[in-house]
């Protein structure tokens, strides 16, 4: 899959290994009768019974980050648990190029994910950007 990312990115003229933008949220869906029972929970903020899907995309709609979780974990704790499966990608990134602005709506609160990532790789606010999408 990375392959394909970094061909489909530079055939769009993007840098092939280094986004500058990625645009996360997560989505609930309802278990299936397949869903283990460790998996499953109440979304308490949607009333819904599921697993919770939390996706990062970049610039061109490409899945770039994924983690699935129980229905029931905040947006802040999955995108920290999302972002330290990725860290390698995060600590790897050279500074000279433009910081990794990251997308979030209302649910995500950077004044809690900055200290918590920072405690996961001290470095990382010197290589991304949080900048909240206004509801429209």
């Amino acid at each position: 899959m990375t392959a394909l990312h970094e061909q489909v990115r530079g055939k769009a003229e993007k840098k092939p290994k280094w986004t500058t933008l990625i645009i996360v949220d997560s989505q609930v869906t309802k278990n299936t009768c397949n869903a283990s029972i460790d998996s499953k929970c109440i979304c308490s903020y949607k009333a819904t019974n599921g697993i919770k899907k939390n996706l990062g995309v970049d610039s061109l709609g490409l899945s770039f980050l994924t983690l699935c979780t129980k229905a029931s974990l905040s947006d802040d704790k999955a995108l920290i648990e999302m972002f330290a499966q990725n860290i390698d990608y995060f600590k790897s990134k050279p500074v000279n190029i433009p910081k990794i602005t990251v997308m979030v709506d209302h649910d995500y609160h950077p004044d809690k994910l900055i200290p918590a990532l920072e405690e996961i790789y001290p470095q990382i606010m010197t290589k991304i950007r949080f900048r909240a999408c206004l509801r429209s």
